[in-house]
């Protein structure tokens, strides 16, 4: 076992992974509702493997060689981000009351599963993250170190949403309150109209830059 590139890898994923982001918040408003947690939390935590993989074994080179890629994926997300936005929005504002453990009307798996995938493919930062950041130092690993850091941003991926998809029943007394879940959904929409105006923001900046260069 090569424990240096384990560890490395593990802080890497960590480093990443801890931040406020659309994904992040999905698998936390699921463990609140204690509502298919597992699923959630293993589904993300397998794109996240897969995506890993792909970077390492070389589609990280593919991406940053084609800058058109990163312009479709940011205009794609960012109109699926401001459309969860505005649905999150309309929640905070209805009479609808929730409550921790027992939230309203019950998802169907797959509805959740999309959404899941929705989020995770659908957001180019998870692209930079994983396939081109984490691939491009994966790649420059020593011969046999390679597998090792594999694991670890893996380690660390599924620790973190098994932790925040589980850990959030902890805030379940918070959560009590129907008000606290309209200040949730108040939140949760105004972080992801920030973030589809900053993939838009990112996905457009290369144009400007080439026409202001002309």
């Amino acid at each position: 076992m090569n424990a240096s590139a384990f560890l490395t890898g593990l802080a890497l994923g960590g480093s990443l992974l801890v931040a406020i982001g659309a994904q992040n918040a999905y698998v936390l408003r699921q463990g609140l509702r204690r509502e298919h947690v597992l699923l959630v939390a293993s589904a993300c935590a397998l794109y996240d493997w897969l995506l890993i993989a792909a970077g390492i074994g070389g589609l990280g080179a593919v991406v940053r060689g084609n800058p058109g890629i990163g312009l479709w994926f940011g205009l794609g997300g960012a109109l699926f981000l401001f459309a969860y936005g505005i649905y999150a929005w309309r929640r905070a504002l209805s009479s609808e009351t929730l409550q921790a453990g027992a939230a309203g009307p019950p998802q169907r798996r797959r509805d959740v599963l999309l959404q899941c995938s929705a989020f995770t493919f659908l957001n180019p930062h998870v692209y930079l993250d994983t396939v081109v950041l984490i691939g491009s130092i994966g790649a420059q690993q020593p011969p046999g170190a390679t597998l090792w850091f594999f694991l670890g941003t893996g380690a660390s991926s599924t620790i973190w949403f098994f932790g925040l998809g589980y850990g959030a029943r902890l805030l379940a007394p918070l959560f009590a309150r129907p008000y606290a879940w309209r200040v949730l959904d108040a939140l949760v929409g105004l972080t992801m109209f920030a973030l589809a105006f900053a993939l838009v923001a990112d996905a457009l900046a290369p144009m400007v830059s080439a026409g202001s260069v002309r």
